[in-house]
């Protein structure tokens, strides 16, 4: 029998909604700010404030925002649907301490898996590589330009206002899951 052909996803901003963070830095942070204003990767640099500020209040919040984020547009109905012929393995940055709170999130929206693995860094290249991905799911830009670069296979960039640059060939920009299926049928 053939092998599913194996997908690999990213899930803070893309499994889950992107605007997750917002109403919990509005509270900490700054009121005014909206989704659009976060315009890098980087929220202190977005919050103007030290490293260390914003780790510690990553620390501090990120399990109770993980427990609560809400799933993106069409992932739940698109998941589900792939699952039948996609290997579904989800490479997040997240800390293996958040191993439970993350299958309990899948578990709890019916969100499907094959696998889940937390990096605790943003460099997802040797788990991609080693899991034989053969298209991956991000919305952080370095990272799809280094598995496109170094893996050649097709990304799949969420659109955000951190990720707005010109692409290199083989990373495919796109707005919500719904785009996803016809997108790998012509690929």
């Amino acid at each position: 029998m053939n092998q599913k052909p194996r997908l690999g996803i990213d899930i803070d901003g893309t499994v889950t909604c992107p605007k997750t963070f917002v109403p919990y830095l509005q509270k900490d942070f700054n009121q005014q700010l909206k989704y659009e204003d976060i315009t890098e990767y980087n929220l202190a640099n977005v919050l103007n404030c030290e490293e260390e500020v914003m780790l510690n209040w990553f620390k501090t919040n990120e399990s109770h925002i993980y427990q609560n984020s809400p799933v993106a547009e069409g992932a739940k109905d698109i998941l589900n649907q792939l699952k039948n012929d996609y290997e579904l393995c989800y490479i997040s940055a997240r800390h293996s301490h958040l191993e439970d709170i993350t299958k309990e999130w899948f578990n709890m929206h019916n969100i499907p898996f094959d696998q889940i693995t937390l990096t605790g860094s943003h460099n997802k290249l040797e788990v991609t590589k080693k899991q034989n991905i053969d298209v991956f799911f991000e919305d952080k830009l370095d990272n799809a330009e280094d598995i496109n670069h170094h893996l050649n296979i097709p990304v799949f960039l969420f659109d955000t206002p951190y990720n707005q640059k010109e692409l290199q060939p083989g990373i495919y920009r796109i707005k919500t899951w719904h785009e996803v299926s016809p997108l790998l049928n012509r690929l």
